[in-house]
C-alpha cells in the first residue's frame, strides 16, 4: 500500500496575495487578516481610483496608504514594484495609479540613495503610454514635490515624449486647458527628437511655437494632418457647416485630425445629426460607447447607428479598447434607445473573455452590502456592487453547474438560465444592507467543488468565524477583492485559500492554473 505517493501528497498550489498571520479587525468588526506589503499594495493598486473616496476610507487616506506602500517597496523590493507599475499601466489599464506610483517610486529611491534594480528613468518611461501622460506625471511631481524636477524624471519623460508625440496627438491633447502644454514639457525635459523620426524635429519646434508664439506658429509642411487642420481652422465660421454636410466631409474632418470634442467649438454651433454623422467614422470605439445617448438625442440615422453598433460589438475593437466590463454596463444604463442594448450585451461578453468555464459545481457569492454601493469615482455613476454582480453573473453563466447568491445582512439565490443576458440578470440583484458573509457561506455551501466570493471583504463579526473557514480545507475558496482595504476576511496564499483583485476579469486566469496544481504568479510574471 502506498504511504507517501498519494494524491494528497501533491504540493498544494499557491497564489501570491499572502496573509502574514497577524489578526486585524475589518471595518465591520469581523476578525480580519493582515496581508504582507506586496499583497496589500497590489490589491489597493488594482482597485484604486486615485483621490476617490470609498465607503470606509477618504480619498486622502487611501492615497497616503498607496504612496506609503510604493515608497517602502521601491526601496526594499524595486524589481517587483517596477514590474507592478508597468503592468498597472499596461494590462491593468490604470492610468492615474501607475503615474502616481512611478513618481513616488523615484522619490523614495532618490531619498534613500538606492541604485539597485530598474533605473528610475526606465520606470517613469514604462508608465507613460498616452501622449497626455507626460504632462500628468510632471504636474503631479511639481504639485507634490516642487518645481525642481530631478534628472531621472526628466529623462524618463523625454523618452516617452519621443515615443508618443505626433501630429494627431498634438491636436488632441495639447490644449489650453492643460497646465503643462507640449511646449512646456519639451522645454523642461530638453527632449531631443528621435533620430529615427526625421519629421519629429519640425513637430517639436511647432509645439514650442504654438505654445510661446501662437500668432506666428506655422505647422510643418511635411505633416499633412496639421496642415489640413490649419486650413479648416482658417475657414470663416459661416462656411464650416458646409464642410460637415458635403459629400467628403467625414474624410476631410478625419484627415485634419478633428476630434468630436473639438468639432462643436469649431462649428460654433450644436452637435446635430449632420455633425455627429460626419465625425462618427473617425471616433474610437469607447468614444462611441460614451456618446450613444448623444447620438439618439441628435437623431442619428438607423444606417449610421448600425455602423456604430457593429464597431462597438466587434471583438477586436473591444479587445483593443481594453476597457473594464462595467463601462459597458454604464452605457447600457444611460443609453435611451433599445437599438444599443444587444450590441452592448455583446461587447460586455467580449470584455469578459477571460472568465473560465469551470467544471463541476461552483458556489458564487456576490456582495451587495451597503459599502459596495459607493461610486467607483466622482466621474462615474457605477458602483462596486454592480461590478461585483457583473463578474459573479459571468462566472455562473460560464460554469458547468453554478449556484449564484447575493448577500448582505441576508442572502438569496439569484435565478438564471444558461444563455441569458448578463445585463438582464443584473436586474434581479438587490441592495442587502450589512455584510454577513459568514452566514451566506454557511447557508449556501452544500458540497460544491469550489467557492468564489466577489466582495470588499469587510464582513461583520460572526461567532462561527471567518467566511473561508466555513468551507472544508480541501475545497478551494477564491476571494475576488474589489476595494483594496487593508484587512482581508480570511487567510490567503496557502491552504486552498486564494485572493485576487481588480475591476477587470484578468484575475480569473488564475483559477484554472491553481486547479491544475500550478502556482499563480503575479500577473506580470514576477516570483
Amino acid at each position: 500500500m502506498a504511504r507517501f505517493n498519494t494524491k494528497a501528497a501533491r504540493a498544494q498550489p499557491t497564489s501570491r496575495v499572502t496573509s502574514t498571520g497577524r489578526i486585524l479587525r475589518t471595518y465591520q468588526g469581523g476578525r480580519g487578516h493582515e496581508r504582507d506589503a506586496r499583497s496589500e499594495l497590489f490589491l489597493l493598486a488594482v482597485a484604486n481610483f486615485v483621490s476617490q473616496q470609498t465607503f470606509y476610507e477618504s480619498g486622502a487616506d487611501r492615497d497616503d496608504r498607496f504612496a506609503r506602500l510604493v515608497r517602502e517597496l521601491a526601496v526594499t523590493d524595486p524589481e517587483w514594484t517596477a514590474g507592478l507599475l508597468g503592468w498597472l499601466r499596461g494590462e491593468g489599464n490604470l492610468r492615474t495609479a501607475s503615474v502616481v506610483g512611478a513618481a513616488e517610486y523615484v522619490k523614495a529611491r532618490l531619498d534613500a540613495g538606492a541604485t539597485d534594480g530598474p533605473s528610475n528613468r526606465q520606470v517613469v518611461d514604462s508608465v507613460l503610454r498616452r501622449p497626455d501622460e507626460p504632462g500628468e506625471l510632471l504636474a503631479y511631481w511639481t504639485a507634490t514635490y516642487g518645481r525642481n524636477v530631478p534628472k531621472p524624471v526628466k529623462r524618463g519623460i523625454a523618452d516617452a515624449v519621443r515615443r508618443l508625440y505626433g501630429g494627431k496627438s498634438l491636436l488632441k491633447y495639447d490644449t489650453a486647458s492643460k497646465g503643462y502644454r507640449f511646449g512646456d514639457i519639451l522645454n523642461l525635459v530638453h527632449a531631443a527628437p528621435d533620430p529615427d523620426k526625421p519629421w519629429q524635429g519640425e513637430l517639436f519646434q511647432y509645439a514650442l511655437d504654438r505654445r510661446y508664439h501662437p500668432e506666428t506658429a506655422v505647422p510643418p509642411a511635411s505633416n499633412r494632418t496639421l496642415v489640413a487642420h490649419r486650413e479648416l481652422m482658417a475657414l470663416p465660421v459661416a462656411e464650416r457647416r458646409a464642410v460637415v454636410t458635403s459629400a467628403g466631409g467625414a474624410e476631410r474632418l478625419a484627415a485634419a485630425g478633428m476630434t468630436w470634442e473639438a468639432l462643436a467649438g469649431w462649428l460654433q454651433g450644436p452637435m446635430d445629426k449632420e455633425a455627429w454623422e460626419a465625425v462618427i467614422p473617425s471616433m474610437g470605439a469607447m468614444a462611441l460607447v460614451r456618446n450613444l445617448r448623444n447620438f439618439d438625442e441628435a437623431g442619428v440615422s438607423d444606417e449610421v447607428a448600425a455602423q456604430v453598433a457593429a464597431r462597438i460589438s466587434d471583438p477586436a475593437e473591444v479587445a483593443r479598447s481594453r476597457q473594464f466590463p462595467f463601462r459597458y454596463l454604464a452605457a447600457y444604463q444611460h443609453a435611451p434607445s433599445l437599438r444599443w442594448s444587444y450590441p452592448l450585451e455583446q461587447a460586455l461578453g467580449h470584455s469578459l473573455a477571460n472568465v473560465p468555464a469551470l467544471s463541476g459545481r461552483t458556489l458564487v457569492l456576490v456582495d451587495r452590502s451597503g459599502s459596495m454601493w459607493a461610486r467607483l469615482s466622482d466621474r462615474s455613476q457605477l458602483n462596486r456592487a454592480d461590478a461585483a454582480a457583473i463578474f459573479g453573473t459571468a462566472l455562473a453563466l460560464r460554469a458547468q453547474d453554478a449556484d449564484l447568491v447575493e448577500f448582505g445582512t441576508t442572502c438569496n439565490r439569484v435565478p438564471f438560465r444558461k444563455g441569458e443576458s448578463v445585463l438582464k440578470i443584473l436586474d434581479r440583484f438587490g441592495d442587502l444592507g450589512g455584510t454577513d458573509t459568514t452566514s451566506a457561506v454557511r447557508a449556501h455551501y452544500r458540497g460544491q467543488d469550489r467557492v468564489l466570493i466577489v466582495t470588499d471583504e469587510q464582513y461583520t463579526y460572526s461567532r462561527h468565524g471567518d467566511p473561508t473557514s466555513q468551507v472544508p480545507a480541501d475545497v478551494p475558496v477564491y476571494t475576488w477583492n474589489l476595494a483594496g482595504y487593508r484587512a482581508g476576511h480570511g487567510p490567503s496564499g496557502k491552504g486552498n485559500r486564494h485572493t485576487f483583485g481588480g475591476l477587470s476579469d484578468a484575475a480569473f486566469r488564475m483559477v484554472p492554473l491553481l486547479e491544475a496544481a500550478r502556482d499563480a504568479d503575479w500577473p506580470w510574471g514576477a516570483a
